[in-house]
């Protein structure tokens, strides 16, 4: 299985923090995000990683080179233009040619990624409403702060229901929310056009949900954790995480 680790993003919300560096190279412990992220994929046996670029890219390039000493083989996509989440994976298809990984850059989880992908063969195979090559599944947690994320709902078997990208607060149904890790299957991005800004929650996910195209979403354990490091509580909840030890998985 291959990934994509969707580290283009100005990091904006960060504010100082990222104007010299991009938001997955901010530093976890004594290293950074980006770094934890690589090592979480390999250490569940992914090593052929894509990575899309934009802001500092060098930063990311240097520190990374091709991944050999880290035990992976890097592929690097450059964005002269931002082209939203799904967008950067449009591009990659080429790469992405066999069930891959999402995972957004400015996560930082203990996720037991092996779990999820059992979780995702499992439902394409157990009932033949799931086959679509198309379906996804994914790592699913639950939020305080809604009205910043994607809410998911899903029925007794796991299946996505409804989607609603940061909604408003009248719009709030769920505490559950998409947590930036999301196994695909290639077909996924046949439905995302080509050469565009799209966006995975704004766009591509609600519009599947509409065709009726099978999505599932797990929930993580109650030992995991997913943190988006995007705002500074979000990236001082991380450190903390991590210095209390908890970064295992």
């Amino acid at each position: 299985m291959k990934a994509l680790i969707l580290a283009a993003g100005q990091g904006t919300r960060l504010k100082y923090l990222t104007f010299q560096r991009p938001k997955p190279m901010l530093p976890i412990g004594n290293i950074p995000l980006l770094q934890h992220t690589v090592e979480w994929l390999r250490d569940y046996g992914v090593t052929e990683i894509a990575i899309n670029l934009f802001h500092h890219a060098e930063a990311i390039t240097k520190h990374f080179g091709n991944g050999d000493h880290l035990g992976v083989s890097i592929l690097y996509s450059y964005e002269s233009e931002l082209l939203g989440t799904a967008g950067a994976a449009k591009k990659l298809a080429h790469f992405l040619d066999e069930p891959f990984i999402i995972i957004y850059g400015d996560v930082y989880t203990n996720l037991n990624l092996r779990r999820m992908i059992r979780s995702h063969l499992r439902h394409m195979t157990e009932e033949s409403s799931c086959s679509d090559p198309a379906a996804a599944t994914m790592a699913l947690y639950e939020v305080v702060n809604p009205e910043e994320c994607g809410l998911v709902e899903t029925d007794a078997i796991g299946r996505v229901t409804r989607f609603v990208e940061k909604p408003r607060y009248d719009q709030v149904f769920t505490n559950q929310a998409f947590s930036g890790v999301m196994i695909c299957c290639p077909k996924l991005l046949d439905y995302v056009p080509e050469g565009i800004a799209y966006d995975f929650g704004s766009q591509l996910l609600p519009n599947l949900l509409k065709a009726e195209i099978p999505l599932y979403g797990e929930p993580i354990a109650h030992n995991e954790f997913v943190i988006d490091i995007g705002t500074l509580p979000g990236y001082l909840r991380a450190l903390q995480t991590a210095a209390a030890g908890k970064s295992s998985y």
